[in-house]
């Protein structure tokens, strides 16, 4: 018998919504011991993902650079407002604006060798799993390699 993401999923799923501050999501993935978490509205729809990499991103040198030139440009010489310069902080950003989506999902019933394929194929770490469009739980690269020491002769089955 083949092995889904249900028998292999995470069904307790810690999500923020997508209105959420930096801080508010820093903190969730540090209190779960988790590196990403799906964003999601008041629907309970999967809109993106958001790591610990997606984090990160505004606070590199590479982008304070872009940042401070895009602000000379604006400025044109002139004194920008603090509370325009406040308003665009790192610490204000919310989930939307750092997420990557569209998210790449996966059912219940997706296989073992399917699940790895979307992994591989659009080169992430984790899948939303997903029936009649609601979050039902979310299927990592970690999962499938505990999928593949506790069951090996099935995922070899499967393959």
């Amino acid at each position: 018998m083949a092995i889904t993401a249900a028998d292999i999923m995470t069904k307790d799923v810690k999500t923020v919504r997508p209105d959420a501050s930096v801080a508010e999501v820093a903190r969730l993935l540090t209190e779960s011991g988790i590196s990403a978490v799906p964003v999601c509205n008041a629907e309970g729809e999967v809109l993106g993902m958001l790591s610990e990499g997606d984090l990160l991103r505004p606070v590199g040198q590479e982008h304070a650079t872009r940042r401070a030139w895009w602000l000379n440009l604006l400025a044109e010489g002139t004194e920008l407002a603090p509370s325009f310069l406040e308003c665009i902080s790192v610490e204000n950003q919310r989930a939307h604006a750092l997420m990557v989506g569209p998210p790449i999902t996966a059912s219940p019933d997706a296989t073992v060798p399917e699940l790895a394929d979307l992994l591989v194929r659009h080169r992430i770490k984790r899948l939303p799993i997903l029936q009649n469009g609601k979050l039902v739980g979310i299927v990592s690269r970690a999962d499938l390699v505990r999928a593949m020491v506790r069951t090996p002769d099935a995922v070899a089955e499967a393959i």
